[in-house]
């Protein structure tokens, strides 16, 4: 007590923390390295009792069941082996290795051979732990369970199954522009279509022939829309130079010119039922006209970049847009407001397709080709391939096929219902042009759906019909239902 006591008094260094630390690490160092790489003796007891528990965890309800050969020698195994021991604990004890094999290969024997039919009170669903006596299957027995996917019932894929459509070839095809073909629209009569140009003209083609029959002047830039209305004899007309223009196909003429644009007009379609044009352009606008008067109803504003595609519905919704910003937006008209926002692409939607027969519409973005429900805008499922490339247009006839064109020239055909791709196709360009005037800018269904018409950077206009000689036996559908069903 008392040098504790001097100890105490002398004055004490002052030590950084650091050095106390390294003091500490040492004196810990100092008190084990002895001990370092010694292994503590072995305590034969500690051993016993955890050999006793595990073989009484894995083997308690078995391991002093008797085999029928047993019983029929007139006793239990361990009475016929003499001095051997009668169970697993006791050649733990003993630490005979031999010994110890011998007694597993016959407790495993004597579990295969032991009572065929379930003690009182065994279910057989799952064996009781409380009943003593109850057979539990282990690796290399004959009692082991069937495994449980092989009961499970297989259940079909709820994917529908495509309907077989005939692959579709390249009949026409029609020179005449002088420059990128960028629009297309049909008359309702199914007589003729026209088609508008980089050229900044527009063409009137005989469907039949594929003759052409008239060229209307008038636009200073690349026409990007076309629109034939189905109750006036009255052509609609839209391109970069911002301008829309009505064309009276009785004289010839531009009647009506719609400013109010502040861009290039990328898109135009006409509402179904009323007198209204609706056109979409650069300036992230969709602008809504009343043909007969020039004057704007209202503007669809609410896209942050470009709105390049429009269709118009006789019900609501009854304007639905898509966007450079990767959305699609429908509009309550007569409120001039949004419905309802799309957010499902991450890539600018170039191109929608409206069913002529479903409420169901599909949209085409770089990423995928997604279809959606009227009117609630629900997310249907994805196309089952993907195109990967932009895609400028696509359009679908009754039948249900799906065509939609690339900027590679590629022209991929779909079963509309499963989303199963059944064609692909690859544009030819025409002798003199670079390769990589391959694209298609766009495409329509003539009004019986029976004929494809394409329009492409080479300057050309291809017509396509299906192949009269192919049969299911030549063509078959080779078709995967996907394992999952993607969200997005």
């Amino acid at each position: 007590m008392e040098g504790s006591t001097a100890v105490a008094r002398e004055p004490v260094e002052p030590q950084s923390l650091k050095k106390l630390s390294f003091k500490s690490l040492k004196r810990s160092l100092d008190l084990f390295s002895p001990s370092r790489g010694h292994h503590p003796p072995p305590d034969a007891q500690s051993k016993h009792i955890r050999i006793s528990f595990k073989i009484n965890a894995e083997y308690g309800l078995v391991k002093d069941l008797v085999g029928d050969e047993a019983r029929a020698n007139g006793g239990g195994a361990a009475q016929n082996q003499g001095d051997q021991p009668s169970n697993s604990l006791e050649l733990a004890l003993t630490g005979d290795q031999t010994s110890r094999d011998t007694q597993k290969d016959r407790n495993e024997s004597a579990i295969i051979a032991g009572p065929t039919l379930p003690p009182k009170g065994y279910d057989a669903g799952v064996p009781s732990r409380n009943v003593p006596g109850a057979i539990v299957s282990i690796p290399g027995s004959s009692e082991r369970p069937y495994s449980t996917s092989a009961l499970m019932e297989r259940i079909p894929s709820r994917w529908p199954r495509p309907a077989w459509h005939p692959p579709w070839k390249n009949y026409r095809v029609i020179s005449g522009h002088l420059g990128w073909v960028r629009s297309i629209a049909f008359d309702p009569s199914n007589e003729w279509f026209c088609t508008g140009s980089a050229d900044r003209t527009i063409k009137i083609w005989d469907v039949a022939s594929g003759k052409l029959k008239l060229t209307l002047t008038g636009h200073i830039e690349q026409i990007r829309g076309l629109a034939v209305s189905e109750r006036h004899t009255y052509l609609f007309s839209a391109g970069d130079d911002k301008q829309v223009k009505c064309w009276d196909l009785e004289q010839n003429k531009v009647v009506r010119s719609y400013h109010g644009h502040l861009s290039g007009v990328y898109c135009l379609a006409l509402h179904p039922t009323i007198d209204v044009l609706l056109t979409g352009g650069r300036d992230s606008v969709c602008r809504v006209w009343d043909i007969r008067t020039k004057a704007m109803v209202c503007a669809l504003s609410g896209h942050d970049n470009t709105v390049c595609s429009v269709f118009a519905r006789p019900t609501d919704p009854q304007v639905v847009t898509g966007s450079h910003d990767t959305t699609i937006k429908f509009w309550d008209l007569v409120a001039g407001k949004t419905m309802a926002t799309l957010t499902h692409h991450k890539k600018s939607v170039r191109a929608m397709a409206l069913h002529p027969k479903e409420q169901t519409f599909a949209s085409a973005s770089a990423d995928n080709i997604k279809k959606f429900n009227l009117p609630k805008g629900e997310f249907l499922h994805n196309m089952l391939s993907q195109q990967k490339t932009i895609i400028n247009s696509m359009a679908v006839n009754e039948d249900g096929v799906l065509a939609t064109g690339g900027d590679n020239g590629s022209l991929w055909f779909w079963d509309w219902k499963s989303g199963h791709n059944f064609q692909q196709g690859q544009t030819i360009v025409q002798p003199g042009s670079l390769d990589s005037e391959a694209c298609i800018y766009a495409l329509s269904y003539d009004r019986s759906g029976s004929r494809l018409v394409t329009c492409e950077a080479d300057k050309t206009i291809k017509m396509w019909k299906e192949d009269p000689t192919a049969t299911p036996e030549t063509h078959p559908i080779n078709f995967k239902p996907p394992k999952d069903f993607r969200r997005y």
